[in-house]
Parts: C-alpha cells; sequence; structure tokens
C-alpha cells in the first residue's frame, strides 16, 4: 500500500533526517566525552532504539517497567528507568522478569520507594534523582547522599545521580538550565562521596539544553539523556534546537474545509497531541507553510490560521509538525517510511505504566 492511499492522518517518518540527528547528537557526546543515553520514550521504537545504540549509544533511557519490557525483548541490554518507581506486587514481579534479561537501574528519590522494592524482593541498582530546578521530582543536591547511604545500607547498588534540566523548555533558560544542572549534579555527586559512595554516573540532559551541556572534565555530566533530538518537532524549532528543514518526524494531515474562510485539518488533538507551552506561537505548524499556525485542537480538527495565498484545495494532504512529538507518537500505531509503503510499529505504544 502506498502512503497516497493511506487514510490520514498517520505519521510520517523521514529516516535520513532521524538517521542524521542520530548522528549529530552522538558526535555531540563524544565531544563532550560523555555517554549518550537517549530517552526512547520519544520514539517507543526498537528499530529506531537499535539505530541510537549503533551510533554508539551506550544504552536506552525508558520512564516505565512496560518500556523497559519492550526495550528489553527487543535485545538492549542496558536501560535506565529514569523515574522515581513505586513499585508494588506485580510491577515488582515485571520488573523482576526485565532483570534476567539487561541490566537496568532504576531512579529513587524517597527511601520509602527503597523500601517497597526491598519488601518485594527486588534491588535494581539505583540512581538518586535530584532537582536542578524543574521543581518536579528529585531530592535537593544536598540531600542526595542520605538517599544514597540508606539504599547502600539496604543492599542496594547506588550507581549515581541524575537530574532533569526541564526548565530548559524555554527560550531565555536553555543555557542557564544547562548551568544549573552541571552544578546540582556535582552537589549531589559531592554529597554521595560524602557518604562513602562514589558517583560514577551523573547523568543529565535535555534537547534544549544538550547544546549548553558541562561535560565530565568540567565537573558536569558523564551521560547525556536527550528524546526529542531524534525527530524535533515545533516546539524544538521555536526553541532554536533544529530547523524546520530538520524535522523527521510529521503527521500528514487531509484539507476537510474551508468553512469561514480557515484551513481544517482532518488531525486533532487524537493525532498531534495537545501540548502547547505558553509560549509557542500555535498548537503546531505546516512544513510547507512556515507562516501558517494551528490556532486551535479539538479531538478531530486542526483550525490553521493561513497567512496570506490560496488555501491548499480541499482533500489536499499537508505535513503537520505536531508541539510535542513524544506526545504523538504515543497516539499512533505505526511510523510510515517515506512515502511508503515500509511501515514500523510503535513497539512500546501504550506502555505507560
Amino acid at each position: 500500500m502506498s502512503a497516497t492511499s493511506l487514510p490520514t492522518p498517520y505519521l510520517r517518518l523521514d529516516l535520513a533526517k532521524a538517521q542524521a540527528s542520530i548522528e549529530a547528537m552522538a558526535a555531540r557526546a563524544r565531544a563532550l566525552g560523555v555517554g549518550l543515553r537517549p530517552h526512547a520514550k520519544t520514539h517507543k521504537s526498537v528499530r529506531l532504539g537499535r539505530l541510537q545504540l549503533e551510533a554508539g549509544a551506550v544504552g536506552l533511557t525508558v520512564a516505565t517497567v512496560g518500556e523497559a519490557e519492550v526495550f528489553a525483548a527487543g535485545g538492549c541490554a542496558d536501560l535506565f528507568i529514569a523515574y522515581p518507581l513505586w513499585v508494588d506486587a506485580p510491577k515488582a514481579r515485571r520488573l523482576a522478569a526485565v532483570l534476567e534479561r539487561a541490566s537496568v537501574a532504576v531512579g529513587v528519590d524517597s527511601t520509602a520507594s527503597l523500601d517497597a522494592m526491598a519488601a518485594h524482593g527486588i534491588r535494581p541498582e539505583v540512581v538518586v534523582e535530584v532537582d536542578s530546578g524543574h521543581h518536579r521530582s528529585g531530592v535537593s543536591p544536598e540531600a542526595a547522599g542520605e538517599i544514597g547511604r540508606y539504599a547502600a545500607d539496604a543492599g542496594f547498588v547506588v550507581r549515581g545521580v541524575f537530574t532533569f534540566p526541564g526548565h530548559s523548555y524555554t527560550p531565555q533558560t536553555r543555557a542557564s538550565a544547562a548551568a544549573d544542572e552541571a552544578i546540582a549534579l556535582a552537589v549531589a555527586a559531592e554529597s554521595l562521596a560524602g557518604q562513602g559512595i562514589a558517583a560514577s554516573v551523573r547523568s543529565g540532559g535535555s534537547t534544549p539544553s544538550a547544546q549548553f551541556a558541562v561535560g565530565s572534565g568540567g565537573g558536569g555530566l558523564t551521560e547525556l539523556r536527550p528524546g526529542v533530538y531524534l525527530f524535533g518537532d515545533a516546539q524544538q524549532v521555536e526553541l532554536g534546537t533544529c530547523a524546520m528543514e530538520d524535522v523527521a518526524l510529521t503527521v500528514v494531515a487531509t484539507v476537510v474545509s474551508h468553512a469561514g474562510g480557515r484551513v481544517i485539518l482532518d488531525a486533532g488533538s487524537k493525532a498531534l497531541g495537545a501540548d502547547r507551552a505558553p509560549w509557542a506561537s500555535g498548537y503546531g505548524r505546516l512544513a510547507e507553510a512556515p507562516d501558517a499556525r494551528i490556532v486551535a485542537l479539538s479531538e478531530h480538527h486542526a483550525t490553521v490560521e493561513w497567512s496570506g495565498g490560496r488555501l491548499p484545495q480541499l482533500g489536499s494532504r499537508v505535513l503537520v509538525v505536531p508541539n510535542h512529538v513524544c506526545n504523538t507518537v504515543n497516539l499512533a500505531d505505526v511510523y510510515v517510511i517515506g512515502d511508503g509503503p515500509e511501515a514500523w510499529p510503535v513497539d512500546a505504544r501504550g506502555c505507560n505504566s
């Protein structure tokens, strides 16, 4: 089946652009002297994960036990669940099964989560999460040693510390968030050292901050965990981390209406996701019309503000660049490669627990 006969909306992957992004970030990690551990929650694809590993990634990052199950089954032997897991009996059994297939480290930011894992008979290697300014999960960097000491006394191997500089997701804070990250990881490593624990891993990074990350030679990271860089999206274009022509993943949509002089597409929030940062100029953009903006989303409608020129014909197809590609991928079952007919599964689709 060719792409022109596929019902819209669907994901279109430009594999050459994705490969170029993979190689560019691998080169960035080498230049920094750090290990690259891409976040696979962005693509949820075993094949894309393999391409990242073949380009030099030391392993993959995931967000859930479900994602770990998929990538371990797909042959990834080194995984980091960069999330403060809360483990009950069923999840402990699932995690134990993954540990039989791969080396897996788990994020922690409380003694209670360590107690829960130990109570269910599992002791994976752990990495203490610290808050570097995003103010989500993670303890203060100064408290990392306390968590690490508790973990070590409970029989866990403490791999090191990690953070997510999520406050890099504004146009003005990419560089400052990277600086905050380096300071936080250095303080956290010192806190562990004060408890007699070496932080062999200082893990951080995001796509917006990767350009400004401080490597281990400067006392910063030993490991970089960006995710969105693989595809790019409208947010990354506006943040300046990539150009529109670099975006590898788009949603193919059909123009279904010109009501009221507007352009209405059949790719709504159920295909694109509904993320819109306060600074974003819209809910997404069109690859072929850089000045156009999606100004409203319903479940199955995208309303496009078209700047000048003739409106695209009813029934014609356009390429939509979503705001946040991670959410878009999680709503799809397959990637259509280029103009088809080859399609790759989104292997970890729906593996959100």
